[in-house]
């Protein structure tokens, strides 16, 4: 009696997971919308210009490169061999950017972690987590604020440098600054 009882409720709790799992969405009913525009290379688009013409040229003016960053400032700070401390010699570089971003309140700035080949993923990442947010802090130390500022990592998988030789690996553990 004890064994038809268990079957019985294997069997139903069976068919409840089983009606669980159905779906009474159909899928050969899902409607389909058009969302291609207008063809703009199309023979009647061509003849009539009226739709070629609402496409605006890109202005880039020539005369604003502070908008990019402080002219003339390196905006790769390296570092040691497992290491996340910045050298004495980007220190001018850090002041640079931070004058230029106290400035101007509305610029961002994506500080891009690195590092050499050398060691795990997981560990890496970190190292090029600790580097950017190292910028990071001396610029905010600077006067810079935080929501003008982000840092990633990428560690080991943007290399700036291909080889296995101390030159490639000095040129690959870095921080890169990249205005928005």
């Amino acid at each position: 009696m004890k064994r038809l009882l268990t079957s019985i409720l294997y069997a139903v709790a069976l068919s409840a997971t089983l009606v669980a799992c159905g779906s009474n969405v159909k899928l050969d009913d899902v409607p389909v919308e058009n969302r291609t525009g207008t063809n703009i290379g199309s023979d009647a688009a061509a003849g009539s210009g009226a739709d070629a013409s609402r496409v605006a040229p890109v202005q880039i003016d020539a005369s604003n490169n502070q908008a990019a960053g402080p002219a003339g400032v390196p905006r790769v700070i390296y570092f040691d061999y497992d290491s996340f401390t910045i050298k004495p010699e980007f220190q001018g570089a850090i002041e640079a950017h931070a004058k230029f971003l106290a400035t101007n309140k509305t610029r961002r700035l994506a500080i891009e972690g690195h590092t050499d080949e050398r060691g795990g993923r997981e560990y890496n990442l970190a190292l090029g987590q600790k580097r950017a947010e190292a910028v990071r802090r001396g610029l905010g130390l600077l006067g810079v604020t935080d929501a003008q500022v982000e840092a990633v990592s990428f560690g080991k998988e943007k290399p700036a440098a291909m080889g296995s030789n101390e030159e490639a690996f000095a040129q690959n553990r870095r921080a890169e600054l990249s205005y928005r």
